[in-house]
């Protein structure tokens, strides 16, 4: 698809400017003019590519860095263009919501993707993959005076997070917050591993959105992880993916050693990140880096992850 056909002139980001009904639009900010009177974003991911410094750049959804590149959100965006729309509209109301209230909408917006069209059919496809039986997962939980340490135990799903590690985790997170004579929480997984995210095999066991965001509602880690993330420490090793990363990303601090890797690939499955990823990522990166994240589903290095603060530092040996 030639990218030309998704450029969009910055003087028609204004109230009264031509309507635009393309899945993308991409600014070319080092041609752009200054921010418009009465700005606004259409619908659909707006991506700026040149200068991060550009008068423009900080209104846009993103702006263009490696590793990922216009080609990648193009080709991403176009295969879900619903999912993607709505990771612009919940990734600009964010930052105006306490987090709390933030992962409301995002439970609101990932319900209402859940009875998509475009999830409905990634659906279908992955249920024709055979799913291996496995034993549910488990979270080892002790304490040591003020420190409380919670393991993820299911190494041999790459700690594939189930329904009983959810709650597991949502536990030790509560119990953490709860209690003030606990001073630091340290999260960190066996195995090669740290996660390889939500359990697949549980996806779609839920059909109704309304039920499951209830069900959101009373057991997601996340909202118990926000409650003590400033006592909360996280290693990673190997993949880092999905409602692993999006756990992880409320610590306070993150290391990981340099094999780590971490990715979003929810736009893929036609629904946003829905652990609380949109909320964490936001908070730890910025919306617009986590819209890089989600809208490409790019891999990024431990290196990477530092350089954009997704991690805090690289130690293979943590303490």
């Amino acid at each position: 698809m030639d990218l030309d056909a998704f450029m969009l002139e910055s003087e028609r980001l204004w109230l009264g400017g031509a309507d635009w009904d393309k899945a993308v639009a991409f600014v070319d900010l080092d041609a752009a003019a200054q921010v418009p009177d009465q700005f606004v974003l259409p619908s659909c991911p707006v991506i700026g590519i040149g200068s991060i410094d550009a008068p423009l750049a900080g209104v846009l959804d993103a702006v263009i860095e490696a590793p990922v590149t216009p080609d990648m959100i193009l080709q991403q965006v176009l295969a879900k263009p619903r999912a993607a729309a709505a990771i612009a509209q919940l990734l600009r109301l964010l930052p105006s919501l306490a987090p709390e209230q933030g992962l409301t909408a995002e439970s609101f917006a990932y319900a209402m993707l859940q009875g998509s069209e475009e999830h409905r059919l990634w659906s279908m496809s992955a249920a024709e993959t055979p799913k291996p039986k496995r034993e549910p997962g488990h979270v080892r939980i002790s304490r040591n005076e003020a420190e409380m340490a919670i393991v993820m135990e299911r190494a041999e799903a790459a700690n594939a997070i189930d329904r009983a590690m959810r709650d597991a985790l949502y536990e030790g997170f509560a119990l953490a917050s709860l209690d003030p004579t606990i001073r630091r929480v340290r999260l960190s997984a066996e195995g090669k591993a740290f996660s390889l995210g939500a359990e697949l095999g549980e996806f779609g066991t839920t059909g109704d959105p309304a039920t499951a965001h209830a069900i959101r509602g009373a057991t997601l880690p996340a909202r118990m992880a926000l409650r003590c993330s400033d006592k909360l420490e996280v290693h990673i090793q190997g993949a880092c993916v999905g409602a692993g990363l999006e756990i992880a990303a409320f610590a306070k601090r993150i290391t990981a050693d340099r094999s780590a890797w971490f990715q979003l690939p929810e736009l893929s499955m036609g629904i946003l990140p829905g652990a609380g990823g949109c909320v964490s990522l936001t908070r730890r990166i910025g919306r617009q880096r986590a819209a890089l994240m989600i809208l490409s589903g790019r891999r990024l290095s431990a290196r990477q992850a530092l350089s954009w603060g997704l991690i805090d530092a690289i130690v293979d040996d943590p303490a």
